[in-house]
């Protein structure tokens, strides 16, 4: 009952289970430069270190201004990956995204000339991590290959003949601004289908806007100080951060989920069917996202953790996948939802 007690108080406070001592954790290198560059933001850090862990995508909505492409280009530069920022517009052309087309003309066999338009790789097809910035803005036929790119992470054009070339990526960020009714920035929602292929999902807002003062002040100190908002950070400093991520990404290999920790989640996913009336009209319930992906960030969260082996506050990352799958009354519900799982489930047990 005390394991119980304590798992309740956890899964109240989702977010307060990310902190922890850099000496205690992987991945020291990468959230010690995200801390020193960005105030607050907790969520935002904690999603962008499991997505880069799980080698999964990271969608972040919120307005402009509350540092959502500085996260991902901390995060990026510490962990030593080569990135790519993109800005979305109404016109965006897959060029832009995946590098410069280039057009060559040949003598041809039978005479006179042939033209051929090919790619120079660039962009999405040869980053790590990539920040699409604005992507609710992207018109349809540059997003469904984006959208394609990013899922299997390998592109078949006219450039590549026969051939499939691997992407080097690992992680990309879209951002968008809000898209609640009456919002004034006029975004129009991402599709339900092309926002599920983001797995960790969240709200980002400021901290003069949400009344975050303390934060705020110190937001303040820290740019009084007349520092560049970009510090140098060392070639050594750099492969320390790749050679942490790699370790991570080798750990999360061998993290085991036991069974007991699968029955709990099963449970939940249970719960929200049968209790909370989610379903196929209201919510986004995939099997992709909450039978496969899920384990996949909950290992994340181990290795973050430090451990091999996953326990029951794992769980806890479905904080990040229900953001936009679930109507928002639900997702507000969820730390309670999963607390009541595992008390239940410690009770019987």
């Amino acid at each position: 009952m005390l394991w119980a007690s304590a798992m309740l108080k956890h899964a109240t406070s989702p977010i307060a289970m990310f902190q922890r001592r850099y000496s205690t954790r992987p991945l020291r290198q990468v959230q010690r430069a995200l801390d020193e560059q960005i105030i607050g933001h907790a969520a935002g850090k904690e999603a962008v270190l499991l997505a880069l862990i799980a080698q999964e995508h990271v969608y972040i909505e919120g307005p402009p201004g509350v540092a959502k492409t500085l996260l991902a280009e901390t995060a990026a530069e510490a962990a030593g990956l080569s990135f790519f920022f993109y800005q979305m517009h109404r016109d965006t052309k897959l060029h832009e995204l995946i590098g410069d087309a280039v057009i060559l003309k040949e003598p041809a066999p039978e005479g006179g000339e042939l033209v051929r338009s090919l790619t120079r790789p660039g962009g999405i097809l040869t980053a790590e991590l990539c920040v699409l910035d604005d992507i609710s803005r992207a018109p349809g036929e540059a997003l469904n290959i984006l959208l394609r790119l990013l899922n299997e992470r390998q592109y078949n054009g006219p450039s590549t003949g026969s051939e499939s070339w691997q992407l080097p990526l690992r992680t990309a960020i879209a951002t968008s601004n809000p898209s609640d009714p009456g919002s004034r920035y006029y975004t129009e929602p991402l599709d339900p289908a092309c926002l599920d292929r983001f797995v960790l999902q969240l709200r980002s807002d400021g901290a003069v806007s949400a009344g975050r003062w303390d934060e705020a002040a110190r937001i303040i100190d820290l740019f009084s100080e007349g520092q560049s908002s970009k510090p140098h950070r060392d070639h050594k400093v750099l492969q320390n951060g790749a050679a942490e991520l790699q370790k991570a990404t080798a750990a999360h290999a061998a993290v085991t989920v036991p069974l007991p920790v699968r029955q709990l989640l099963l449970k939940v996913l249970q719960q929200l069917v049968q209790k909370h009336g989610v379903n196929q009209k209201n919510s986004l319930l995939t099997d992709r996202t909450f039978l496969v992906k899920a384990l996949r960030v909950m290992r994340a969260r181990a290795v973050l953790e430090g451990r091999q082996e996953c326990t029951a506050e794992d769980i806890n990352i479905l904080t990040f996948l229900t953001t936009f799958r679930l109507p928002e009354g639900i997702h507000a519900k969820i730390p309670r939802i999963i607390a009541e799982v595992i008390h239940k489930g410690a009770s019987s047990g």
